[in-house]
């Protein structure tokens, strides 16, 4: 998988689209990462004590490595072609 923990990705398919953040968790085995700010989804959670209520919290859920590049990559690319110039 050539995405890992920390590296700045930006979504190229998918409701997401354009978004960019950093990967918090990578799932090599099933080939998924988490983003932060990215593949947010509501998850209504039960709730744990006696007295206590059911919440709503937002979550983010992993996407597939596919739908994501690293945003660092083009500029780089950029950079050497207008040095070699």
């Amino acid at each position: 998988m050539h995405i890992k923990k920390g590296d700045k990705v930006v979504v190229i398919t998918g409701k997401d689209k354009g978004k960019k953040g950093t990967v918090e968790r990578a799932f090599p085995k099933n080939s998924r990462v988490i983003v932060s700010g990215v593949h947010i989804v509501k998850v209504h959670e039960r709730a744990r004590k006696a007295n206590a209520k059911g919440t709503i919290v937002e979550k983010a859920m992993p996407i597939h490595v596919s739908n994501v590049k690293l945003a660092d990559a083009k500029p780089a690319k950029a950079a050497k072609k207008s040095a070699n110039k």
